[in-house]
């Protein structure tokens, strides 16, 4: 799939997760969760190191997440990835935007092989909805 087709389709869930979700506001995992929500968009941040991010319920897994989600931004270290993509491809999670920094060449190709939608390598999602960062 063509990359502006997988981002189209990535995009077009009704529901995010983010995994790596962090109560630092520095960190990826705490801008991607705030941008997801600047855009109007419903996301869930998953960390089972926190009880909430931004004032929103931290799940500690896809999961245990309180409604099926499609796509998942993943924003952990590639050890950690490659155990999120496996519990996202249990979870029938259909699209997964590994971020730069968490790319795990194996979680990769697992994803792919089990017929998910990767966006891998390439940009972040930060640029794509355009994240504004707050004063």
């Amino acid at each position: 799939m063509e990359i502006q087709q997988a981002i189209t389709t990535f995009l077009s869930a009704p529901a995010f997760a983010v995994a790596g979700a962090s109560k630092n506001r520095s960190k990826y995992g705490n801008k991607i969760l705030r941008c997801y929500l600047q855009n109007g968009r419903t996301a869930f941040p998953i960390n089972p190191g926190c009880s909430d991010v931004e004032g929103h319920k931290c799940y500690t897994s896809i999961s245990a997440l309180p409604e099926p989600i499609e796509s998942l931004s993943i924003i952990t270290s590639p050890d950690v990835t490659a155990r999120v993509v496996e519990e996202a491809i249990k979870s029938c999670v259909r699209n997964i935007w590994m971020q730069p920094g968490a790319t795990h060449a194996g979680a990769i190709q697992r994803a792919e092989d089990a017929g998910l939608n990767v966006i891998a390598g390439g940009p972040c999602v930060l640029v794509v909805l355009g994240y504004q960062e707050e004063a």
